[in-house]
């Protein structure tokens, strides 16, 4: 493996990148996941690779729905998995109740079993999903398979990096949607009632951030569709900045 030097303006972005190879060699995530984490990776450029304030405003709101919920819980997939299990875990500690449940499109029970070693090596101890015991209604993919002790009993569901198509039908089968997604056209944004275009590490790191202090009334946040707006505005405002000359004698890049 390459030796990644701290000084890299991009050592952050390769250490992702580097971990997610290894989490490919250990059956962790899919080749289809690197294409959906370099996506995510782009929509972040155009955020300026911050929170922006109504994101965070967002994952204040989120913190208080999680308390608020009866059996609020959270769903993992592969990449989320390989990305933020300690962030998962930090969320859990900071509140117990929040189930923390497994559920992949590409599904094998090899995968299964790694993604769940990868949560208890967090510090996740009975991730939900291991043996699906019913269906969401509407999907005919694996994704379709849910615990009845997590997410088929669950009223409100967390789901960072989801497919649209099964935040779509988690909504309609009557929970209350969370959702992290970096891009803010997307279906999974456009189905949720409280949509976060955050950075998954980011985002989750704030929600345990806000449920580790008091317990506080629920903020009454910005809308689903102020929330997206304000998103799009941002990136649109950064993609038409002019950037800043390049200085006399700075080499360029070779070909």
């Amino acid at each position: 493996m390459t030796q990644l030097s701290p000084s890299h303006p991009r050592y952050r972005s390769l250490r992702v990148r580097a971990g997610l190879a290894a989490a490919l060699g250990k059956g962790l995530i899919v080749p289809e996941g690197l294409i959906a984490q370099g996506r995510g990776e782009t929509f972040d450029y155009f955020l300026g690779e911050r929170t922006i304030p109504s994101a965070r405003r967002a994952e204040r709101v989120a913190a208080a729905w999680i308390r608020a919920a009866r059996h609020p819980v959270l769903s993992v997939n592969g990449n989320v998995a390989a990305l933020a299990a300690a962030e998962i875990a930090r969320l859990v500690r900071a509140y117990p109740p929040l189930g923390v449940e497994i559920n992949l499109f590409h599904r094998s029970p090899a995968r299964v079993r790694v993604v769940a070693r990868t949560l208890r090596s967090a510090g996740i101890r009975r991730p939900y999903g291991l043996r699906p015991t019913g269906r969401i209604a509407g999907l005919d993919s694996d994704r379709a398979r849910v615990d009845r002790r997590g997410i088929g009993s669950a009223d409100l569901c967390l789901i960072p990096l989801e497919d649209g198509d099964r935040a779509e039908a988690l909504r309609g089968a009557g929970r209350r949607i969370v959702s992290i997604d970096l891009n803010p056209l997307s279906r999974t944004s456009r189905a949720a009632h409280l949509p976060i275009v955050d950075e998954l590490t980011r985002a989750l790191t704030e929600i345990a951030r806000a449920l580790e202090g008091p317990a506080r009334p629920s903020p009454r946040g910005p809308s689903a569709r102020a929330l997206l707006s304000d998103a799009q505005a941002t990136m649109a405002r950064n993609l038409l900045r002019v950037p800043r000359p390049v200085p006399r004698g700075t080499p360029r890049r070779p070909r």
